[in-house]
């Protein structure tokens, strides 16, 4: 999780989420996820940086934890059977 000022700056700057996200260009649920701690890519976050009205070389100010990468997904185990394995099994 990713320790933000984001929601303490927008409503000092008297910004909506939605205005927020309309600068950024992207969506209030991803301002949302943000507000929250959640990781985002670093496109977003300079995005953001500059939507707030800072340079990005003041990104210290906004995103506290900026060091860790956002989590990798893990992939799921395929529930689907081989082909192979299915054909011997229709064999039987």
């Amino acid at each position: 999780m990713g320790k933000n000022n984001v929601r303490k700056i927008r409503e000092s700057l008297l910004m909506s989420k939605a205005e927020l996200a309309r600068k950024a260009g992207v969506s209030t649920l991803t301002i949302d996820r943000i507000e929250k701690g959640m990781n985002c890519r670093m496109d977003t976050k300079r995005k953001i940086i500059l939507a707030l009205g800072f340079k990005l070389s003041e990104k210290d100010k906004v995103f506290l934890d900026d060091d860790s990468p956002p989590p990798r997904r893990k992939k799921r185990a395929s529930k689907k059977k081989s082909t192979a394995k299915k054909k011997s099994e229709s064999a039987k």
